[in-house]
């Protein structure tokens, strides 16, 4: 069994509320990050195809770095292994992975205490497995509130965070983002955004955020943040309201898809990295990289490092998926088809100018 390793930007773990307190530490993870632990998880294995469907071989990666900053506030987990390390015992054989990006801000104690944790709540939700929508979406909700119950006893972990989740179950794909993290899927090339960035100016987090009884002032929700949703921050006041409506909402947006064999790869990464790359961009930057080595660890570190290159001024974390053991493969373009014709006028002109050079 791995050793499960659970890191933040330091000053130790926020505590585990006496409610749940059931340790993640019993159980191992794929790889949980620690910002200066930069480790691969590729553990994928292959699945029997019991119904003809694509079922994907997943493997992943993370890399993290401070960046610009002073301090690191950003946090990971890979675990590709999700329901056999975190679900209840004797759960069902089958392909199952977690991925989390966790952008904190104000200190590093949300970040650090939802990446521990998150996971847990969504096993333990009485939705989970058979309405995992509401179950992810609901384990938003209650960490939010285990933070504000950690936070009230300690001080100190006063602070927020940004937080996208991504399973994936059998061929089903689902992705949970409240902030500005962004998951980016590769289909067969292609960039799609699989989440939304939760800015106070986009016109409808900031209707959201004025029914809430909240403004947008200069791009900030309240004059305060930049970001309308997010996991924490329960101590700036008029921001959080405890019946989970006030203007800064802990609740994520959802978005599902079905995998199929033209999905290649997923990118989910803080702002630190969009700061800088485009979604299509990122996607290239990334399909290239694979190509050559195949890695999604080495790729992870190219993306930071790029990302750096390109002045980022934020910390920087990215996590890769690839849902098939070999890398993606090189695209030719079909060539044009071009129809050639002339017309009969032009056949007469034509003519004319074969004539006048017999004669």
């Amino acid at each position: 069994m791995e050793e499960l390793r659970i890191g933040g930007g330091g000053g130790g773990r926020p505590p585990i509320p006496s409610s749940a307190r059931r340790s993640v530490l019993s159980r191992h993870a794929s790889f949980v990050r620690s910002p200066l632990d930069n480790t691969r998880s590729e553990t994928g294995r292959i699945f029997e195809n019991v119904d003809g469907e694509f079922i994907p071989v997943v493997r992943s990666g993370g890399w993290a770095d401070i960046g610009s900053r002073s301090t690191m506030e950003d946090a990971y987990i890979c675990c590709d292994n999700f329901l056999q390390d975190f679900g209840p015992e004797n759960c069902e054989e089958g392909p199952s992975s977690f991925y989390g990006v966790f952008d904190g801000h104000g200190g590093n104690h949300a970040a650090d205490f939802v990446c521990s944790n998150l996971p847990r709540f969504i096993v333990e939700d009485d939705g989970f497995p058979g309405e995992i929508e509401k179950a992810v979406s609901s384990a938003f909700l209650q960490i939010d509130a285990a933070f504000a119950d950690a936070c009230s006893a300690n001080s100190s972990l006063e602070s927020g965070t940004t937080a996208l989740a991504a399973l994936v179950i059998g061929r089903s794909l689902l992705v949970a983002n409240a902030g500005d993290c962004r998951a980016v899927l590769c289909c067969r090339g292609k960039a799609i955004e699989m989440s939304r960035d939760h800015k106070p100016s986009c016109s409808r987090e900031k209707m959201r955020i004025e029914a809430s009884g909240g403004y947008v002032y200069d791009g900030y929700l309240n004059g305060l943040l930049n970001v309308a949703r997010a996991i924490g921050d329960w101590h700036m006041e008029g921001v959080k309201a405890c019946d989970g409506l006030g203007p800064l909402s802990a609740e994520p947006e959802v978005m599902t898809r079905n995998l199929t064999e033209e999905d290649e790869f997923m990118i989910i990464g803080c702002d630190g990295i969009w700061d800088v790359f485009r979604s299509q961009n990122a996607v290239d930057f990334a399909r290239r990289r694979l190509q050559e080595h195949n890695d999604p660890v080495a790729c992870c570190k190219e993306l930071v490092d790029e990302a750096i290159k390109r002045k980022s001024g934020d910390n920087l974390s990215v996590v890769v998926v690839c849902f098939d053991s070999r890398p993606p493969p090189v695209l030719t373009a079909p060539r044009p088809r071009v129809q050639r014709s002339i017309s009969a006028e032009g056949l007469r002109e034509l003519q004319g100018f074969l004539d006048s050079l017999a004669d």
